[in-house]
């Protein structure tokens, strides 16, 4: 499978203007990306200029912090699909993990999920903020939530998706029936590959196109 198959094209910058977003579709579209990823505000967006392809609009709640009331985040969820999203990253409570208020984050997941069906829906842990315990307790919760996927990442924190953590996360929730994706600081394409064997299920990244444009011209060479 190569790896534009995996890899969600991510625009999440706050000074991201249409242009730019404009960009990301056309380039998602040239290299036969399986995604983009984009604020809630570019969703419509998104799905008039990707009308007709394969390529997923996907786009995040709660995001950055996962501070939102659950209601709010489900609002938000549902509206980004009645805008055309075909999946939702959002992020869980994680003070609310820390607080070891496992019904409550469980919860929270579950109203997103329920709001954004038939979408999928992943959960963003934040795992640079989170102890190997916290990680694997979270999965469990994902699973709990109805959620498809564990996500690793914002890439607005102290830190992004690393080797052992998606390892980690994925000896805990495959055997759940959910998926990994790593996000955060994917830069290079040996990262990239490093990630997937690790058992990352899908990249998000913001060097999408140029990562698939490696990839293929490396295979090319082969």
């Amino acid at each position: 499978m190569a790896l534009r198959e995996h890899i969600e094209h991510t625009l999440l910058k706050p000074d991201a203007q249409v242009r730019d977003v404009e960009a990301l579709c056309a380039e998602a579209k040239a290299y036969g990306l399986l995604g983009v990823c984009v604020n809630p505000c570019y969703v419509e967006m998104a799905s008039r200029l990707l009308a007709g392809t394969d390529v997923k609009v996907v786009t995040v709640v709660g995001f950055p912090l996962g501070q939102n009331e659950s209601s709010v985040k489900a609002r938000e969820a549902r509206r980004a699909v009645e805008n055309g999203a075909d999946e939702v990253d959002m992020v869980l409570n994680i003070g609310a993990l820390k607080d070891g208020n496992d019904g409550y984050v469980a919860e929270d997941i579950r109203e997103v999920v329920m709001a954004a069906a038939p979408a999928d829906v992943k959960v963003i842990l934040e795992t640079c903020l989170l102890t190997e315990e916290e990680k694997v307790r979270a999965c469990h919760l994902a699973k709990q939530g109805g959620a498809a996927f564990v996500k690793t990442s914002t890439g607005f924190s102290t830190g992004g998706a690393t080797v052992e953590d998606v390892a980690l996360l994925a000896r805990t929730a495959k055997p759940l029936g959910l998926q990994v994706k790593a996000s955060g600081g994917i830069r290079t394409l040996a990262a990239a590959r490093a990630l997937l064997a690790a058992g990352a299920d899908r990249l998000g990244c913001s060097a999408g196109a140029r990562l698939a444009a490696e990839d293929a011209a490396d295979g090319a060479a082969e």
